[in-house]
């Protein structure tokens, strides 16, 4: 806490008249250009890495990057923040972002010891098949740990879950949205974007840089 405390105070001390000028717009609304989906892990923190501004990512959050796929009584949060960004912000892009060293994925490889957590437990469940397809020979970089060959296979697997929502696959299928997969490696601070030519998960370095931006 006291690290917070003192971080809010040098915050306010530093913060430039162009800033807060940026903060008085966005107390008007919102118009973020990414739905920024990753996990809850302290070490991942997507403004940073992608060096944004306040209001240019609307991020949901949550234990392993998960999305529980479509049902017809599906009532989950994180179908609440896809809602959002789609109908109320109207994002055109959507990133789903893993991470190396995940403890979500060491909890599908080792399991949960003891009687604790289950809503942790019942959660992980959005999660199994990336672990089952791994352990059936499925995998993008075979020389990552286990539980980082799942994180990979995972981002992919949220994806196809997003596009089980009938309003994701409506736009789509209008080219008015598109989906995209990373991986943050946390050990080295590096970002790759999954191309599917290629089944490979590329570092985003400036000449990949300047090919993704090419085709936006």
């Amino acid at each position: 806490m006291k690290k917070l405390i003192q971080g809010i105070a040098d915050f306010r001390q530093g913060l430039t008249e162009e800033s807060r000028h940026l903060f008085a717009n966005l107390a008007l609304g919102q118009t973020p250009d990414v739905l920024f989906i990753a996990c809850s892990d302290s070490r991942v923190v997507p403004n940073l890495f992608a060096s944004t501004n306040p209001g240019d990512l609307f991020v949901l959050r949550n234990i392993g990057n998960l999305i529980p796929p479509f049902s017809v009584d599906s009532d989950n949060s994180a179908l609440a923040a896809i809602e959002f960004s789609i109908f109320s912000l109207n994002v055109p892009d959507i990133i789903v972002c893993g991470h190396s060293e995940c403890g979500a994925m060491r909890a599908l490889v080792e399991g949960i010891q003891g009687n604790c957590c289950s809503h942790l437990q019942s959660w992980l469940k959005h999660g199994e098949n990336s672990l089952n397809l791994v352990r059936n020979g499925m995998t993008i970089n075979p020389s990552l740990s286990e539980h980082n060959q799942i994180s990979q296979i995972n981002v992919l697997q949220q994806i196809e879950h997003i596009k089980s929502y009938p309003f994701i696959r409506e736009r789509l299928d209008k080219n008015e949205l598109r989906i995209h997969g990373w991986w943050f490696d946390i050990a080295h601070a590096d970002v790759y974007c999954y191309k599917e030519d290629f089944n490979q998960f590329v570092l985003i370095d400036e000449k990949e840089a300047q090919l993704i931006l090419a085709r936006t």
